[in-house]
Protein backbone atom coordinates (compact mmCIF):
# COMPACT_ATOMS: atom_id res chain seq x y z
CA UNK A 1 0.00 0.00 0.00
CA UNK A 2 0.79 2.97 -0.98
CA UNK A 3 1.87 6.04 1.99
CA UNK A 4 -1.12 7.08 4.03
CA UNK A 5 -0.86 10.97 4.33
CA UNK A 6 -2.54 13.46 6.57
CA UNK A 7 -5.29 14.86 5.34
CA UNK A 8 -6.13 12.25 2.96
CA UNK A 9 -9.58 10.29 2.83
CA UNK A 10 -9.93 6.64 2.69
CA UNK A 11 -12.40 4.22 2.61
CA UNK A 12 -12.58 2.09 6.04
CA UNK A 13 -14.18 -0.84 7.41
CA UNK A 14 -15.17 0.25 10.84
CA UNK A 15 -16.70 -3.13 12.02
CA UNK A 16 -17.35 -4.50 14.62
CA UNK A 17 -18.56 -1.25 16.68
CA UNK A 18 -20.38 -1.06 19.59
CA UNK A 19 -23.19 1.48 20.78
CA UNK A 20 -22.95 4.97 18.80
CA UNK A 21 -19.59 4.49 17.09
CA UNK A 22 -19.62 5.06 13.23
CA UNK A 23 -20.11 1.34 11.57
CA UNK A 24 -19.40 -0.17 8.33
CA UNK A 25 -17.02 0.79 5.18
CA UNK A 26 -16.91 4.24 5.49
CA UNK A 27 -14.47 7.42 4.34
CA UNK A 28 -12.33 8.44 7.23
CA UNK A 29 -9.73 11.01 7.06
CA UNK A 30 -6.57 10.91 8.79
CA UNK A 31 -5.20 12.65 11.54
CA UNK A 32 -2.15 11.44 12.20
CA UNK A 33 1.00 12.50 10.91
CA UNK A 34 2.89 10.99 8.16
CA UNK A 35 5.52 9.31 10.85
CA UNK A 36 3.07 7.96 12.59
CA UNK A 37 1.11 6.27 9.80
CA UNK A 38 4.52 4.66 8.43
CA UNK A 39 5.95 3.10 11.28
CA UNK A 40 2.83 2.20 13.66
CA UNK A 41 0.79 0.34 11.49
CA UNK A 42 -2.18 2.01 12.26
CA UNK A 43 -3.81 5.15 11.58
CA UNK A 44 -5.66 8.15 13.80
CA UNK A 45 -9.15 9.47 11.97
CA UNK A 46 -12.54 10.64 11.90
CA UNK A 47 -15.08 9.06 10.31
CA UNK A 48 -17.02 11.06 7.81
CA UNK A 49 -21.01 10.71 6.79
CA UNK A 50 -23.16 11.95 3.52
CA UNK A 51 -26.30 12.19 6.15
CA UNK A 52 -27.25 15.67 6.51
CA UNK A 53 -25.80 16.62 9.89
CA UNK A 54 -27.99 18.80 12.67
CA UNK A 55 -25.00 19.47 15.26
CA UNK A 56 -22.23 21.65 13.69
CA UNK A 57 -19.02 22.78 14.48
CA UNK A 58 -17.27 21.61 16.38
CA UNK A 59 -19.28 18.35 16.36
CA UNK A 60 -19.12 18.48 13.01
CA UNK A 61 -17.80 19.72 9.24
CA UNK A 62 -19.04 19.51 6.13
CA UNK A 63 -16.55 18.88 3.70
CA UNK A 64 -15.62 21.43 0.57
CA UNK A 65 -17.57 20.32 -2.68
CA UNK A 66 -15.58 17.78 -4.85
CA UNK A 67 -14.11 16.65 -1.80
CA UNK A 68 -16.34 13.19 -2.17
CA UNK A 69 -18.84 12.15 -4.70
CA UNK A 70 -21.12 13.07 -2.14
CA UNK A 71 -22.37 15.69 -0.20
CA UNK A 72 -20.33 14.88 3.59
CA UNK A 73 -19.54 16.10 6.96
CA UNK A 74 -16.32 15.02 8.91
CA UNK A 75 -17.81 13.70 12.30
CA UNK A 76 -15.17 15.11 14.78
CA UNK A 77 -16.46 13.57 17.72
CA UNK A 78 -15.92 10.25 16.12
CA UNK A 79 -11.78 9.79 16.75
CA UNK A 80 -10.69 6.40 16.22
CA UNK A 81 -7.49 4.64 16.03
CA UNK A 82 -7.44 2.10 13.71
CA UNK A 83 -5.45 -0.38 11.87
CA UNK A 84 -4.05 -0.17 8.16
CA UNK A 85 -5.36 -3.18 7.67
CA UNK A 86 -8.89 -1.61 7.72
CA UNK A 87 -7.87 0.60 4.81
CA UNK A 88 -8.93 0.41 1.86
CA UNK A 89 -8.92 3.09 -1.43
CA UNK A 90 -8.15 6.30 -1.02
CA UNK A 91 -11.12 8.39 -1.54
CA UNK A 92 -9.57 12.53 -1.39
CA UNK A 93 -8.29 14.97 0.56
CA UNK A 94 -8.68 18.24 2.38
CA UNK A 95 -6.75 21.67 2.14
CA UNK A 96 -4.58 22.41 5.16
CA UNK A 97 -6.96 25.10 5.61
CA UNK A 98 -9.74 22.68 6.24
CA UNK A 99 -7.93 20.09 8.30
CA UNK A 100 -6.68 23.03 10.68
CA UNK A 101 -10.11 24.18 11.19
CA UNK A 102 -11.02 20.26 11.74
CA UNK A 103 -8.35 19.86 14.13
CA UNK A 104 -9.57 22.88 16.08
CA UNK A 105 -12.64 21.56 16.65
CA UNK A 106 -11.35 18.28 18.40
CA UNK A 107 -9.30 20.42 20.50
CA UNK A 108 -12.40 22.64 21.43
CA UNK A 109 -14.41 19.59 22.27
CA UNK A 110 -11.27 17.49 24.49
CA UNK A 111 -10.20 21.19 25.82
Amino acid sequence: MAAILRGEIYWADLDPVRGREQAGLRPVLVLSNDLFNRRSGTVIAMAITSQPQPAGFPLTLALPPGCLPRESWVKISQVRTISVERIGKRAGEVDQEDLAQIVSGLQELIS
